[in-house]
């Protein structure tokens, strides 16, 4: 993942339709290359390192039985 850059000065003010153009774009790549692309964004926004992502912490999570008895 460390062929994509994120440019900050490439961003600026646009209409919803110049907003609407990259559907296209991202919809021409394959669902791995968006992934991909989502998994890079993800470590920018929370600040952690793509290459090791930090693991979930599963002791907020629990598992409830969904059988009914009887």
């Amino acid at each position: 993942m460390s062929n994509f850059k994120l440019d900050r000065t490439a961003f600026k003010p646009q209409t919803m339709a110049d907003a609407g153009n990259y559907k296209s774009y991202y919809l021409k790549m394959t669902w791995q290359e968006r992934l991909s692309v989502t998994a890079y964004l993800n470590s920018v926004a929370y600040q952690y390192d793509p290459n090791k992502p930090p693991r979930i912490n599963r002791n907020h999570f629990s598992v409830k039985n969904l059988r009914h008895n009887g």
